[in-house]
């Protein structure tokens, strides 16, 4: 078990001479750490739980405001020069006849897009024409109006570094060994179904493939969806309605937010991956009940995901398990990031804390990053799979998986399995794993500041000002290196990031040669913010 005044980012490192007895850091601001020394955690953890997320110091929090204050004040300059016919408007703008229309957006939605987004637009949606491996080739595109268009040169950049998709086990790949059964499939079942699973859609493989997902997962039964979005969005309603409480983690993904939201379910936020905050809406629903009428809610749903994919953390699972079995309460778990990245494996965050799967109510998870596909499924009891079939919205109404996505995913499980008779499914966890620390390591080494969990393939490096945030993609890629950068809104407004996500498939040399670029970049970009031998 780590010792709680010592461990400051994983339990594997010395702690700075500065840090103090509170566990504040005296080099930055505040250095928040995470871990299992929690009065029930204690027993919960078979191994060390430490996440780290470093607070900016105070002059970036105030340099990142006024920089955005800047730019909000030149957009209303530009949009001053605009309506005074100064500059031209290259937004779509409503027809004369509709002016007295409810706009179909809010002002400032418009504002954010034509003044902020716009600056940086560059760096998002790239077209790329090659397989989404390690490495992939770019159309080159210009724009001379400043990102309002684009056009394309002709050129391809080719073998740019992919550290921005979600190939977590490098199976999104032309591999001989996948593409011929999944051709074969094309050839005797088509490319697609035309129909729902209730209808005329539903195929022998898809069959095949839920009673391998429910075997892979350990559960009883297991369901499969043609996407992985509405896996969320669509099942959630079937599962709770009005009269219920969902108690939802205040980082959790979109299509929990609006699976939560149709639901019609009245829904609490609890702040992230904080337990006691959790215990305290738990036991205010269990005392209180409902607004007004005080009665016991017909049912609370907690839903949290496995690895929360902006800030690479990981869910708290034992002590959640620990609390929804206190409190009579069921537990919905999100493991699109998470299942085939962690575990020893594969198996997702149970097995990372190695919890019976039973324990968790409803398992749900994407084929759209480990196994380089489409799709979701959710898993548990007999009776939850029966429940979705008749009630989902997606079972009824949205076309099934496409037969050779289903093939590709079956062979792609059944290879992290062992089943094919080979250790190439094993060895991809445990290179990914490798791989994921291995990089870490390497950037706290350089001085950069990092969130998340050691063992967590999304690694988030703090950029905080918003000109950084477009002039690191862009410097990035002129050394032939693909990132995802992310700013406000989509992270709080002194926290805008890039986003690298770890793949399998991923060189020594690679990961070598992006975190080697960090250090090009800091005299550019300025992303250090303490000297390397403050480590």
């Amino acid at each position: 078990m780590a010792n709680p005044k010592l461990a400051y980012c994983n339990g594997n490192h010395t702690g700075p001479q500065n840090h103090l007895k509170n566990g504040l850091s005296k080099r930055n601001g505040l250095h928040k750490t995470l871990q299992n020394g929690t009065a029930n955690g204690y027993s919960l953890y078979k191994k060390p739980f430490v996440e780290t997320f470093e607070e900016a110091p105070m002059y970036v929090a105030v340099m990142t405001y006024i920089g955005y204050g800047l730019v909000t004040l030149f957009g209303y300059l530009r949009d001053f020069m605009r309506a005074w016919g100064l500059e031209k408007c290259h937004m779509a703008e409503e027809r004369q006849e509709q002016k007295d229309f409810v706009p179909l957006y809010q002002d400032f939605e418009n504002f954010y897009t034509r003044n902020l987004y716009m600056r940086v637009r560059d760096n998002w949606n790239r077209p790329i024409c090659s397989v989404p491996g390690p490495q992939f080739d770019l159309m080159e595109r210009l724009t001379d109006d400043y990102n309002w268009t684009y056009r394309h040169t002709g050129k391809v950049i080719k073998d740019v570094i992919n550290m921005g998709s979600y190939n977590y086990l490098g199976f999104a790949e032309n591999d001989e060994d996948f593409l011929v059964p999944v051709m074969d499939m094309v050839r005797s079942h088509g490319v697609g179904v035309c129909s729902s699973r209730q209808e005329m859609g539903n195929l022998d493989k898809h069959e095949e493939l839920e009673r391998l997902v429910a075997e892979f997962l350990h559960v009883e039964s297991a369901m499969v969806f043609s996407m992985g979005f509405a896996t969320n969005s669509t099942n959630i309603p079937a599962l709770v309605g009005k009269g219920c409480l969902i108690l939802s983690d205040e980082l959790n993904h979109t299509s929990l937010i609006l699976g939560a939201r149709l639901s019609g379910a009245t829904i609490r936020i609890f702040k992230h991956n904080n337990m006691q905050n959790l215990e305290k809406l738990l036991k205010d629903a269990v005392v209180n009940g409902q607004p007004r009428t005080h009665r016991a809610w017909r049912k609370i749903l907690i839903l949290v995901e496995g690895i929360y994919s902006m800030e690479g953390s990981i869910a708290r699972l034992p002590e959640i398990v620990a609390l929804k079995k206190k409190y009579k309460a069921y537990l919905y778990l999100d493991e699109a990031h998470s299942i085939g990245a962690v575990g020893p494996t594969g198996r997702g965050v149970i097995e990372y804390f190695g919890i019976d799967p039973t324990d968790i109510d409803v398992l749900m998870g994407t084929f759209t990053k480990c196994f380089g596909a489409v799709g979701g499924y959710i898993a548990g009891t007999r009776e939850l799979v029966a429940t979705l079939k008749s009630h989902s919205h997606s079972s009824m109404y949205a076309a099934s998986m496409s037969p050779p996505v289903t093939e590709h995913i079956i062979k792609v499980m059944k290879c992290i399995m062992g089943c094919d008779g080979t250790l190439i499914g094993i060895q991809r966890v445990q290179q990914l794993a490798e791989n994921t620390r291995y990089f870490r390591q390497r950037l706290r080494e350089l001085g950069f500041i990092i969130y998340g969990n050691e063992d967590s393939p999304v690694v988030p490096v703090l950029l905080y000002m918003p000109g950084k945030v477009g002039a690191f993609a862009r410097h990035m890629l002129e050394r032939k290196i693909g990132v995802v950068v992310v700013g406000f809104p989509a992270t709080p407004i002194t926290e805008a990031r890039a986003r690298f996500c770890i793949s399998a498939s991923h060189t020594k040399e690679m990961l070598d040669t992006v975190s080697y670029s960090h250090c090009t970049e800091f005299p550019i970009v300025s992303l250090k913010l303490y000297p390397l031998n403050d480590q």
